[in-house]
């Protein structure tokens, strides 16, 4: 319940957003008309598009955000055609008859039959659907996204539904609200004819600033400072009370366990029971594993995928623990779950575990078996469960590392474990393994792909699955450009010819990208500069002081470490030969 209002309001906060600016003249062309008939068609429509996207999303993958793509430029080219009809008729008959009868029984003028006005306004409801999805935040994408892992459900549909709903609620008021806006200007005017002509104007105006890509360019960014902001807050909280929760109640019918003993497992409730481990396509250093198998050890689960930086820290702590605690009957296992599609190449994985000299059983989740049998929406996501089974503590995130191995001991003692306390573990994590530093850090993961791309300013705008040729703008902080010949994907960006490169305007200590070679495997050399400059002492893991690199193998490269004040910098990464898959942005 508590996730269905969360999406419902999140639905009804899409329309503060000031990337929903562009959608709005759309909305005020249905005022001054039966709001039966015209304004309710228009919102259904609008809650279709968004229930066909997220079929989309659940049964095709990337192939949604093409299918999305092409919806665009047809909403656009139709709602200019109606902004056309709205300003002059005349011209648009002028233009083609066929386009014209359809921009004026977009138009729904009061003398129209019903039926013109219904289906009319339910066109244009799924058109201004199409061009309001790029404004979704990130409630919208985490319901997709769980869309994409676990399929279909009711579940999801209930999600988007609630969403849709709350979309719907502000578009109703803004059109009620509007209504009485046009009597007034009709009234003021003397005539309806000017008010159709400023909404022509303005509805042209709208499509004008879609097919520029302000509303996912300029206008995006501004929704990311604002509304964006407040919706990641309400998840934020939303998450954090689910782990409260989590803390106090008995997840499953087990009773919870007597509060008197000033041990351990006497505040430790019991979270659930270990799901089954069977879907891994694959087991890494070992043979598979069973839940049946595990009875009476105490195990520790890692959910994990080896390019993400907050999983690549936290390896240093489980590795200890794998080693420490051995012996007294602790079993650690990783889930590999990718994010990527270059993640669910297990040849990858197995250059990943050598990378990170991990020992640990590692089991392939490419399916998200696993994953949805622990119901687990988290990278990393760390699961501990005792010798009878039972799951009793979890955490979402890197951090916790000293409450963590505490709930290890303890459940080690209460499955008889003699060890004695000592003190905790301190790995010495060098590179892309070292704990970030909190305090400086102002720049966020950014992906590269158009997915999920954000703050991208070359001027050439973002253009999807086709070699363009860019160049890098100029930007501003958290703002990132592309130089030379690229085709931007779904999930990377793809360097065409040599001597391209990209540049990221950064504030934090550590700069890392996901980076991989071509498709036929040969090494890319690159070369990184930090304000125009060789980076000397401030060099990364991954490029000595000169800036210079090599690019072997798909994964977190560490590109620069900023040697003495954290500030404000300009990053650049130029590569000298063609082929390199660019992914993501993350910040330590």
């Amino acid at each position: 319940m508590t996730l269905l209002v969360i999406a419902y309001l999140g639905g009804v906060l899409t329309i503060l957003s000031p990337c929903i600016l562009p959608i709005l003249p759309f909305v005020f062309t249905r005022t001054g008309q039966p709001f039966v008939r015209s304004g309710l068609p228009m919102l259904a429509g609008m809650a279709m598009t968004f229930a066909a996207v997220a079929t989309l999303a659940a049964v095709g993958g990337g192939w949604a955000v093409h299918a999305n793509q092409y919806g665009r430029y047809a909403a656009i080219a139709l709602l200019a055609v109606f902004g056309v009809t709205l300003v002059s008729p005349q011209i648009a008959t002028v233009l083609a008859r066929p386009i014209v009868a359809l921009g004026n029984r977009l138009m729904n003028s009061a003398g129209q039959r019903s039926r013109s006005t219904v289906a009319s306004s339910l066109v244009l409801g799924i058109a201004t659907g199409l061009l309001w999805a790029p404004c979704a935040g990130p409630i919208l994408g985490l319901i997709l996204t769980g869309a994409a892992l676990q399929g279909a459900n009711a579940h999801t549909t209930l999600l988007l539904l609630a969403y849709a709903a709350g979309a719907a609620t502000s578009l109703a008021v803004a059109i009620l609200a509007g209504s009485r806006v046009f009597a007034a200007m009709k009234s003021s005017l003397g005539s309806g004819e000017r008010v159709r002509q400023a909404l022509g104007a303005a509805v042209l105006a709208s499509v004008a600033a879609i097919a520029l890509g302000l509303d996912t360019g300029f206008l995006a960014r501004l929704s990311y400072a604002s509304t964006s902001t407040f919706e990641q807050a309400v998840l934020d909280n939303f998450n954090a009370d689910r782990r409260d929760q989590a803390a106090t109640m008995v997840a499953s019918n087990t009773p919870m366990m007597a509060a008197t003993k000033p041990r351990f497992r006497s505040r430790l409730p019991v979270e659930g029971r270990l799901p089954s481990l069977d879907g891994a396509v694959e087991w890494l250093n070992s043979p598979p594993l069973t839940a049946e198998q595990l009875s009476g050890k105490v195990v520790l689960v890692d959910f994990w995928t080896y390019s993400c930086i907050n999983c690549i820290r936290t390896i240093p702590y489980i590795k200890a623990w794998a080693e420490k605690y051995r012996d007294q009957g602790l079993v650690v296992i990783g889930v590999h779950a990718p994010e990527f599609a270059f993640e669910k190449n297990i040849d990858n994985v197995k250059g990943a575990l050598k990378d990170f000299e991990i020992g640990y059983p590692v089991a392939i989740d490419n399916n998200y078996r696993i994953w949805q049998a622990f119901q687990n929406s988290y990278w990393p996501a760390l699961y501990f469960v005792d010798a009878k089974g039972q799951i009793r503590h979890h955490v979402f995130g890197e951090g916790e590392y000293d409450t963590s191995e505490k709930v290890i001991q303890e459940l080690l003692a209460d499955a008889g474990s003699q060890m004695p306390e000592n003190s905790m573990v301190t790995p010495n994590a060098r590179g892309a393994e070292a704990a970030p530093d909190l305090g400086n850090i102002r720049s966020g993961e950014t992906y590269i792909g158009y997915k999920e791309a954000s703050n991208f300013v070359s001027p050439e705008g973002l253009n999807g699955n086709a070699a363009q040729d860019y160049t890098t703008g100029e930007p501003g902080l958290n703002e990132w450009g592309l130089s030379g010949n690229w085709t931007i994907g779904p999930e990377q960006a793809t360097l065409n010819k040599a001597g391209g490169g990209i540049t990221y305007r950064f504030s934090a200590r550590d700069l890392h990208l996901v980076l991989g070679p071509g498709a036929d495997g040969k090494p890319v050399r690159f070369q990184v500069t930090v304000d125009g400059k060789a980076p000397g002492a401030s060099h990364g893991a991954d490029t000595d002081a000169e800036g210079n690199g090599t690019i072997t193998e798909t994964r977190l490269y560490q590109l620069v470490r900023q040697a003495g004040d954290v500030g404000e910098r300009t990053f650049t990464v130029r590569f000298l030969d063609s082929g390199v898959q660019a992914y993501v942005f993350t910040f330590g």
